[in-house]
């Protein structure tokens, strides 16, 4: 590869994109890269000759952009090729690929940049994608699981060999250009080049990094795809992987990865013999008989192990055997036998479940036929979570003004011990729960109900939700499908149709929902019950509370909670806390409380810091805010809770673009925030050592984000609902007390003892 041009200055990132017949994407692949947010590229676009506008499209953009250049080749010659003549031209510190159909998510480089930065300039980094179907589903990766950041930013492939499980694709890495140049990697000709280049690219690497971001949308054509039609082309899968041991017998210092690589050989091989989609049917025998030399010439004899994925279940170990042994009649006969065995478990598995669920649908048809029970009121939260958010607030007003009230809550066995000793516990999907269902006059929750509910004349259903949208909700999700690749419009709709009131804190929140969510209900403007605690709590509550979590007297607790990224899965770290509390210092402590979506990592078992608390399994939110001092969040909607209480609030977003591009928002909170702004985590460091979190600007962004979202958080929100709605009282009732005349809980005081007093929780 040539060297820069002395004088011109290099690029961070050289993004690579062939073409061939993709003219009806490629103008929207190459804008993909032209809108970064990230400035320092050069787009390469290589016409591999191709028989459509291609090429004219490639020289149009290299016409009025300078950071596109357009490269023509005079022979179709394949993607692989293609490539090289793209490196060729590369002067990028780091080489990017994308297909002449795929596009970069927004902010994708700039995510980029500042993960490598992170790592220390790694030899390769490896992002997430999603797979944009001609259809125009975008289905995220299964796999990107294996990409968590967890651990050292920066590693060697020995330290994480699942990485080799990932889709051997080229538009998936960042790689260093001076790598590649040193090791000589380059694309060979034919279909499935990307593993020639990706084994040797990541085997070879001293440093690997990983960012659990859906950086690409790969696109999956209809038409025109190679990979579409059983072609013999299929065929050249066997000469890259021919290749790619040649490659690892010229590298002794690779050769321990050989038992590693012919498994994962062995696996490719199979899935594309099993595929009937790929090989036509005369070219099946040739490629068995191919495959079985490939993976006997190959196989690993006391080569030194290196360490390697999980080994694949005995089902595939048999058919890797087969293959390698040449048996194809025996390969399709077990391949036909295990498929017949597999719809034989389903079937009966199926038969299983129905026989129940019949029986339960026959014992929820007669249970409609019976008398509602009036006093009977049944709630839920969190998709069959625990005690908790404004269903349980509701719940304990209810008990307290109408004791003649029996109600229920529906939730899984491992929330149970989170009930009142009054409140009845139902399984979800027992016949408890059916019954329930079926015969209680009054059903609250804040999240959708059960789909296979029937609502009948004289149920009052109560939705509460379950905080004021910053983030789009609802049908206002239909252009943002890699945000919730699932939803269900037209049941979301259904569900709605039997709410008879819906909960709102505030009007921006009444006008969003009416128009996410547009069904007859009646919307009650009465604030939030769960933040009635608010206004209940004591200064000595607030001690004893900083007392059980364990905040040292005198310091400043922050309440750092970020909420759920949808573009990426694995649990984000937006702040070094080790650092961020070095440099604030002894008189601030970090309760950190994760979003729900990222229980399934655990706690912060590698932090371990005095000054730092994970506090992301504590039960009640509520009391995390009353023990803390100020919060640090994103794009939470915890910030209109917490402008309750008229405490600071310190907004760090230092991925607004992304976050923007993949969930959407309805308004800019940079220009409307509740308090300080940070975009980076030194900024926010500043913010807080030189006191702006608590200073009068502070203040007067704050008030005027309570006035907009908390009017109506007066302390008397529950009790205005379960008159109106349990009890039929018309109106708002206790009338809403003014802002200025609210007195919420006051934050500790470093001098104040840890005083015990009756818990004002029910």
């Amino acid at each position: 590869m040539p060297a820069p041009t002395p004088g011109c200055a290099v690029p961070r990132f050289s993004v690579i994109v062939p073409a061939y017949e993709v003219q009806a994407y490629l103008q929207e692949s190459l804008e993909s890269v032209l809108s970064q947010s990230y400035p320092d590229f050069e787009l390469i676009a290589v016409d591999d000759a191709s028989p459509d506008g291609c090429g004219q499209i490639a020289d149009e953009y290299a016409a009025r952009d300078p950071r596109v250049t357009a490269v023509r080749l005079a022979h179709p010659l394949g993607a692989g090729p293609a490539r090289n003549a793209g490196l060729a031209r590369a002067r990028g510190e780091y080489v990017v690929f994308l297909d002449g159909g795929d596009t970069l998510a927004p902010g994708a480089l700039r995510a980029v940049s500042d993960r490598l930065d992170a790592a220390g300039s790694p030899d390769v980094l490896v992002y997430g994608h999603a797979c944009t179907h001609w259809t125009g589903e975008v289905v995220r990766d299964r796999l990107t699981r294996l990409l968590s950041e967890e651990g050292p930013a920066c590693f060697r492939l020995a330290d994480r060999p699942e990485l080799l499980g990932l889709p051997t694709a080229a538009w998936n890495k960042a790689c260093r250009r001076e790598y590649v140049e040193r090791e000589g990697l380059s694309f060979p000709p034919g279909l499935y080049a990307d593993t020639a280049w990706t084994y040797p690219a990541l085997l070879a690497a001293e440093s690997v990094a990983v960012l659990d971001r859906v950086c690409v949308h790969h696109r999956l054509r209809r038409t025109g795809s190679p990979a579409a039609p059983p072609d013999r082309r299929h065929l050249d899968v066997l000469d890259q992987y021919e290749r790619l041991f040649g490659h690892l017998a010229t590298r002794p210092g690779l050769e321990r990865w050989r038992p590693a690589v012919h498994r994962r050989m062995a696996e490719h091989l199979c899935a594309v013999y099993a595929d009937p989609g790929r090989l036509p049917r005369a070219a099946r025998p040739e490629f068995h008989r191919r495959a079985s030399a490939l993976l006997r010439r190959h196989r690993p004899s006391g080569a030194p192990a290196a360490p390697a994925a999980p080994a694949p279940a005995r089902a595939d170990r048999l058919r890797h055997a087969l293959m390698l042994l040449g048996l194809r009649r025996t390969h399709r006969a077990l391949s036909l036998l295990r498929t017949a065995a597999e719809a034989a478990g389903r079937a009966g598995a199926a038969l299983g479940r129905g026989l129940r669920e019949s029986a339960l649908r026959l014992h929820y048809r007669i249970q409609r036929l019976l008398p509602l029970h009036r006093e009977l009121a049944v709630f839920s939260a969190y998709w069959h979570g625990g005690y908790a958010c404004n269903p349980a607030a509701i719940e304990a007003k209810l008990r307290e003004l109408a004791p003649h009230m029996r109600t229920a809550w529906i939730c899984d066995l491992r929330h149970a011990a989170t009930l009142p000793p009054q409140t009845a516990w139902l399984r979800p999907g027992s016949a408890a729960y059916w019954s329930a269902l079926a015969r209680a006059a009054y059903l609250t929750t804040n999240v959708n109900t059960d789909r296979a509910l029937v609502k009948r004349p004289g149920q009052v259903l109560l939705q509460t939700q379950h905080g004021t949208p910053l983030k789009r909700v609802g049908l206002d999700l239909r252009d943002r499908p890699a945000a919730h690749p699932t939803t269900d419009f037209a049941g979301l709709l259904r569900g709605a149709d039997q709410w008879d009131f819906l909960l709102s804190a505030n009007r921006h929140s009444t006008l969003v929902w009416q128009r996410a969510v547009p069904s007859p209900y009646e919307v009650l403007e009465y604030g939030h019950p769960r933040n009635d605690i608010f206004h209940r709590a004591t200064g000595a509550d607030v001690a004893a509370l900083r007392e059980r979590l364990g905040i040292e007297p005198g310091t400043t607790a922050v309440l750092y909670a970020p909420t759920h990224r949808d573009y990426r899965r694995s649990r984000p770290d937006h702040l070094d806390f080790e650092r961020v509390l070095r440099d604030l210092g002894p008189r601030f402590t970090l309760l950190v409380r994760d979003h729900l979506t990222y229980a399934e990592f655990g706690p912060r078992a590698a932090i371990r810091h005095p000054r730092l608390l994970d506090v992301s399994a504590h039960p009640s939110v509520e009391e995390l805010c009353l023990a803390s001092d100020a919060l640090v969040t994103d794009y939470s909607s915890l910030m209109f809770d917490y402008a309750v209480l008229d405490r600071p609030i310190v907004v760090h977003a230092d991925d607004w673009e992304a976050y923007e591009a993949a969930r959407g928002t309805y308004f800019d909170l940079r220009a409307f925030p509740p308090g300080a702004i940070a975009r980076t985590e030194d900024e926010l460091v500043d913010i807080f050592t030189t006191g702006h979190w608590q200073g009068s600007r502070s203040a007067q962004l704050r008030a005027a984000f309570r006035a907009r979202f908390c009017p109506y958080d007066d302390g008397n929100a529950a009790e205005r609902v379960v008159r109106r709605v349990f009890l039929g009282r018309p109106g708002p009732v206790p009338e809403v007390v003014p802002m200025a005349e609210r007195r919420p809980a006051p934050a500790a005081r470093p001098d104040e003892p840890a005083a015990l007093s009756p818990s004002p929780w029910p």
